[in-house]
């Protein structure tokens, strides 16, 4: 698009670098490379969002978005030796721009060209299900997906903007810290094909009630369009709360899991010595095997969704199927193994946590642990309110139950996991922070041993996890949403 174009679409105005109305010329300046909000990801071509955040303002890196090659950038105001365009409110205007790609490429006069959107909530599961559904649909055209999490205000907008002419479809992450949140997603890229994956407690704190997490994430199938117009809502159907969905939506029903009325279920699910599930999945008269290349039961679940969306997208059952065998991890810290040079297996799956997440992980510790000592190195589960206390100690009430030999509660808000975990086989260690942590690891660790790192992200939890294994790489991340 031409600066000019943009302009009309977000109603600003395009000021030249010397602070006056841009030249004619300045105006055909045309984007065409990413849109994005941090300078240091500039590339030539791109469009610079000058957001204005809590500890930093992002019109004092114009100058260095411009010297990486933007074209532009959109501000509140002129930046000295820079062409901007300026509006009233950056993210109203960044929205707008959003909106108007994805109203641009997802017209119905398009035909089969048309964008097809889909969208992903849960309380949990949501970036591994958004990376596996990226990866079977790029089978049948170019996908656009989020990087890592970016499912909020400012990771949608980043997402749709790096759709071009020839995308077939959006993959959109889409998470909330309070009513309404999802609506006002919905509203930067209208979803065609929807799914909920679960209603947990995370974040509860913040949302008041399950009850209240509930109507949050109903609000994506209630923005879907009707079942005439292909509106398609995938709910999972061994949740209550989702299944409820069904009465919420306009959209065709979609229910997916181990059900019995499951339109898509889950038979014959079973764990190899890595946890790495497999199962039959029936739909109809179709019976198909899927093999899955990931850790966990929990997968199973994730996996059901991505083959319902699939079909709603065109893609055969037995071809989704097929291409879910060679999937890979695509964002970091999420259920990510990977072997010490002393031998330890370190599972990283600290990006995240609540109370359901926190039991999915430990269960594949003790399904991938063939007879070895395991390890759960617990942190805080952060936002659960007044249940913090009561549900780390459930947590590590559980790891005890599930035989896990040595619990580690790391911080303070994560020291009811000890003492949940005390009695029977269990050893039971609290230690004050990451420092700790990993002094305990690296000296009472032996080869074999399979260690799980979970917590919440601010936690830190995730990056000890790199210096155990000597990772160095990173993802884009925002702070979770759920």
């Amino acid at each position: 698009m031409t600066l000019t174009e943009i302009a009309e679409v977000v109603g600003a105005r395009i000021v030249g670098p010397d602070g006056g109305d841009a030249r004619p010329e300045e105006g055909e300046l045309v984007v065409d490379a990413p849109v994005v909000t941090d300078s240091r990801e500039v590339t030539p071509g791109a469009l610079y969002v000058a957001r204005v955040g809590e500890t930093t303002d992002g019109h004092r890196f114009v100058p260095a978005a411009r010297d990486a090659g933007a074209v532009a950038s959109l501000t509140t105001r002129p930046v000295k030796g820079a062409v901007c365009l300026v509006v009233d409110d950056v993210q109203e205007a960044f929205v707008a721009l959003s909106r108007h790609v994805v109203d641009t490429l997802a017209a119905p006069e398009r035909g089969s060209e048309a964008l097809v959107v889909v969208g992903i909530t849960g309380s949990s599961g949501k970036t591994s299900t958004k990376d596996l559904l990226a990866h079977v649909l790029r089978g049948s055209g170019e996908t656009v997906a989020p990087v890592g999490s970016l499912n909020s205000e400012v990771g949608v907008p980043l997402t749709v903007c790096r759709v071009t002419g020839a995308t077939r479809f959006l993959v959109v992450e889409m998470g909330a810290r309070g009513i309404g949140h999802i609506e006002y997603l919905t509203r930067i890229a209208p979803p065609r094909i929807a799914a909920v994956l679960n209603v947990g407690t995370a974040h509860v704190g913040e949302f008041g009630s399950r009850a209240n997490i509930a109507r949050a994430k109903s609000e994506i199938v209630a923005a879907l369009p009707s079942a005439a117009d292909g509106g398609v809502a995938v709910l999972t159907a061994d949740d209550d709360a989702v299944r409820a969905m069904s009465a919420l939506t306009p959209a065709e029903v979609v229910l997916v899991g181990r059900a019995a009325d499951a339109d898509l279920r889950a038979i014959d699910v079973r764990l190899d010595d890595a946890a790495r599930p497999s199962f039959t999945v029936v739909a109809g008269t179709e019976q198909v095997p899927v093999v899955l290349p990931l850790h966990g039961v929990h997968h199973v679940a994730n996996a059901l969704t991505v083959l319902a969306v699939a079909r709603a997208c065109g893609v055969d059952l037995a071809e989704a199927a097929a291409r879910l065998r060679d999937a890979v991890p695509e964002s970091r810290w999420r259920m990510e193994v990977s072997t010490t040079p002393g031998g330890v297996t370190v599972v990283n799956d600290a990006y995240n946590a609540n109370p359901d997440s926190a039991a999915a992980a430990l269960e594949a510790l003790v399904a991938m642990s063939a007879g070895r000592r395991t390890w759960a190195v617990l942190g805080a589960m952060l936002e659960l309110g007044d249940e913090s206390d009561a549900e780390h100690a459930r947590t590590g009430a559980l790891a005890r139950d599930l035989g896990v030999h040595r619990v580690v509660a790391v911080g303070e808000t994560a020291r009811p996991v000890a003492d949940g975990a005390a009695g029977g086989g269990t050893e039971t260690t609290w230690v004050p922070d990451v420092d700790a942590a990993e002094e305990l690891i690296r000296r009472d660790t032996r080869p074999g041993d399979v260690v799980l790192l979970k917590s919440s992200r601010d936690a830190g939890l995730r990056f000890l996890g790199d210096r155990v294994t000597g990772r160095t790489d990173t993802a884009p991340t925002e702070a979770p949403s759920c």
